[in-house]
């Protein structure tokens, strides 16, 4: 299992686009792949659960993955969330 921190910066994360992406991304890979926030934990492939975990800017949170290729995962969720300027 791989997981990491990191603070969401991303513009107009209150839309539903960013969640969209966040879950086509989490899709390219065969891990199970979670975000966790306070008490919640959900499945990074699920729009529905995605859209209920009601994530803000500047906000930490956890990624986590389990699989083959869970480092490339976490990398990739952690990198779209939280893009160098």
């Amino acid at each position: 299992m791989t997981t990491k921190k990191c603070t969401i910066h991303l513009p107009n994360y209150s839309e539903a686009r960013p969640v969209a992406e966040i879950v086509q991304t989490a899709s390219q890979y065969e891990s199970r792949i979670f975000l966790i926030s306070g008490d919640k934990k959900i499945n990074a492939k699920s729009i529905m659960g995605m859209m209920s975990l009601s994530l803000c800017n500047n906000e930490e949170i956890e990624v986590e993955a389990a699989g083959p290729d869970e480092e490339a995962a976490v990398t990739a969720i952690v990198d779209y969330m939280s893009p160098v300027a």
